[in-house]
């Protein structure tokens, strides 16, 4: 049985999007965050179907009531045009990632 990744509103909190964010959105927001993150890292270029854009490394820690984590922020190009999103990555998101452990790269496959 695969392991499935947690849900995007276990692992991140927007605080500010000029756009709406889709789950897959979120999702492509958090995967740059996290890698950042891991590595330590200032800023990434992002693109895919979704979106385009640039996501940065803020390296500071947020507290927003019970939910903390590293922030970052966006500039994206969408189908609805630019914005601006800062988030943070949570802190029960961050844990939950680790345990997962690193993503296994799949081997590639030859056709001789």
């Amino acid at each position: 049985m695969a392991e499935q990744t947690p849900p995007y509103w276990l692992l991140i909190s927007v605080l500010f999007s000029s756009q709406p964010l889709t789950p897959a959105l979120a999702m492509t927001l958090h995967e740059a965050a996290y890698e950042l993150y891991s590595r330590g890292e200032g800023s990434r270029e992002v693109a895919g179907d979704l979106l385009s854009g640039r996501v940065t490394n803020l390296r500071k820690d947020l507290s927003l009531g019970g939910i903390a984590g590293p922030a970052f922020e966006a500039e994206i190009e969408t189908e609805r045009g630019s914005g601006t999103v800062r988030f943070m990555l949570t802190r029960q998101g961050l844990e939950l990632m680790k345990a997962q452990g690193p993503a296994t790269p799949s081997k590639p496959k030859y056709l001789n």
